[in-house]
């Protein structure tokens, strides 16, 4: 970095050992920083970045149109064998066998299992047609504002951590440079390759070059003040549709690639938010993870409760202080 003073505006990721890039955020499934992360696909295996944010934008793009397309051969397909099975079926009656024999009609057999999976196979076109196709749309929109799906939800808990403070200062997301047409320029080009390096971006007047990472560190560090201490009092296996903790807790398990956490009884956790049902924190223990990462995650709510502490020590209240 030119500037060492630029240091302390930026994250360190533990994990990798560096300062993060602005606009980069480490991804627990690749293990790697990944500049200008959007989210880990599943379906790609990979993230969604700088790199290939166009390439996976048309993809949802392409994904659609071809299932419009394999839906419209289902259809006419099904028409077809069904039009014809009828319209034969009548004229056999009129014309006789040698009219038939001068005529012959090329017929593919088409029978009730052959149409059970056309149809089975329309409603997956149509079905990932709207699922894809939604995807599409919401990529679109931060696309044209210059934003990822992280960093949206960046801005939303800057206007959280501000209402909740009632501060005069306002967060102003600095990459989104008030053209919709400039702001698509950013993804798409001619060339297929990004506009930029990944690490300095364009930003729009009035903002600093790290006004989103300095955002970032006041949230962590607003996320450790309103931290609630938890003591587990049930245990849980870390399952991610729990079948013992109760049907509100099975049918509302967070939708989400975020890990579950193990809890035993008599476990800390710091709980940095939450469900109804749900929360999410880290783990407390003394003992370090090997790659450094913090033990952290969802887990039911009915599994935990709120620490008491002493008034005199500040220290959490064990089992007998509390019957006391």
């Amino acid at each position: 970095m030119e500037n060492s003073q630029d240091c302390m505006y930026l994250q360190y990721c533990k994990i990798c050992q560096s300062y993060k890039a602005p606009r980069s955020h480490h991804c627990r499934k690749c293990n790697r920083c990944v500049m200008k992360m959007d989210h880990h696909c599943p379906w790609i295996n990979n993230c969604c970045g700088f790199q290939n944010h166009a390439s996976f934008t048309l993809f949802l793009l392409l994904a659609p149109l071809g299932c419009i397309h394999a839906a419209f051969i289902f259809v006419m397909t099904m028409y077809t064998q069904l039009y014809n099975r009828v319209s034969f079926g009548w004229s056999s009656v009129k014309i006789d066998m040698s009219a038939a024999r001068r005529d012959p009609r090329p017929i593919i057999p088409f029978e009730l299992s052959a149409f059970a999976a056309s149809l089975f196979a329309l409603g997956l076109a149509l079905g990932t047609t709207l699922a894809v196709g939604m995807l599409f749309v919401i990529q679109m929109k931060i696309i044209l504002r210059n934003k990822t799906s992280i960093e949206s939800w960046i801005e939303e808990k800057a206007k959280d951590r501000i209402q909740y403070y009632q501060t005069k200062e306002a967060f102003v997301f600095p990459y989104d440079l008030g053209s919709k047409w400039d702001n698509f320029k950013q993804v798409f080009t001619w060339s297929g390759n990004p506009e930029g390096d990944g690490l300095e971006w364009p930003i729009r007047e009035g903002c600093h070059q790290y006004s989103l990472t300095i955002e970032q560190l006041k949230q962590k560090a607003d996320k450790r003040v309103r931290s609630v201490r938890y003591q587990a009092i049930e245990d849980y296996n870390g399952a991610c549709c729990p079948v013992t903790k109760g049907i509100r807790t099975f049918f509302t398990t967070p939708c989400t690639e975020e890990p579950r956490i193990v809890l035993h009884k008599g476990d800390h956790i710091l709980a940095t938010r939450g469900l109804k049902h749900w929360m999410y924190g880290d783990k407390i223990t003394d003992l370090p993870t090997n790659d450094g990462e913090r033990i952290r995650g969802w887990f039911p709510r009915k599994c935990v409760e709120k620490c008491l502490y002493d008034s005199e020590s500040d220290q959490p209240l064990d089992g007998e202080k509390k019957a006391r």
